[in-house]
């Protein structure tokens, strides 16, 4: 008689930040944790006034049933840029929804760059992403997602992937986002949805100045609405994605957050 496989046990991981100023320094004032989700000791690669911070979650992937949360706040004044080490890795389900919720709350200046996320053949996944922004507040952030290990020849033919984006400025919402994506379903293989690419994208940043545009159409499609940049990627290589994001995000760093562009040090490891 052959033995059923054993059922990994879910994980609940919640991740709190708080980001202050303090005599012109940007500090991670508070850091709750609960769960495997985590923060390494903050760095500051291009001086004080910008906290760089790599979250972690030490799994190395994310399983049906997993939910990881996490939560970032910055006071008025601080500068934070949060990326990851590597790229998510979100398995095959056997049946329970893996879910991940982000949410920001800023007043000052959030980057948030993180790596790649992998949807394995078969996984149940859903990305939830609320930006609440303060009247003045800045923020530059990016999504790059693998539907199957193309590497390996996989492909995304069964499974499911649900995206939820909201963007708020002075709680009012002006970006909405939602879409789903069925493994091996119309909206992968339609021109009007992947074209039967395995690799998509979106890139928001807020204030860029419409003399810039021009630029960032050099690295990827993009739109100006109201105060708000989006550029897409659409295409087969999450290399090619990151770093047409990357070159985009060096353009515009320094009107958007008034600075030159320093690349995480982790991205050289």
């Amino acid at each position: 008689m052959r033995l059923a496989e054993p059922v990994q046990a879910s994980w609940k991981a919640h991740l709190a930040l708080d980001f202050a100023s303090r005599d012109g320094r940007s500090l991670l004032a508070r850091k709750d944790a609960d769960g495997p989700l985590v923060v390494q000791k903050p760095l500051y690669p291009e001086g004080p006034e910008v906290c760089h911070a790599i979250v972690v979650h030490p799994p190395g992937g994310v399983v049906g049933g997993d939910e990881l949360v996490l939560e970032a706040s910055l006071a008025s004044g601080a500068a934070a840029l949060l990326t990851t080490p590597g790229a998510g890795k979100w398995y095959r389900s056997a049946g329970p929804c893996a879910r991940q919720q982000l949410a920001f709350a800023v007043e000052g200046g959030l980057e948030w760059l993180p790596r790649e996320t992998i949807v394995f053949d078969g996984a149940l996944a859903g990305l939830e992403c609320r930006i609440r922004l303060g009247a003045h507040a800045r923020y530059i952030g990016w999504d790059v997602v693998c539907l199957g290990r193309t590497g390996s020849g996989e492909r995304f033919a069964k499974g499911k992937l649900k995206i939820d984006t909201a963007l708020y400025r002075a709680d009012r919402l002006v970006w909405l986002e939602r879409g789903e994506i069925e493994g091996g379903g119309a909206l992968m293989r339609s021109p009007a949805g992947l074209g039967g690419h395995s690799v998509f994208g979106t890139l928001v940043a807020t204030d860029v100045p419409p003399g810039l545009l021009s630029t960032c159409r050099q690295f990827a499609a993009a739109t100006l609405l109201p105060g708000l940049l989006i550029a897409r990627y659409l295409g087969d290589s999450t290399e090619e994605a990151l770093r047409a994001f990357t070159r985009i995000w060096q353009a515009i760093r320094p009107s958007v957050m008034g600075r030159e562009a320093v690349l995480p040090r982790i991205w050289s490891t």
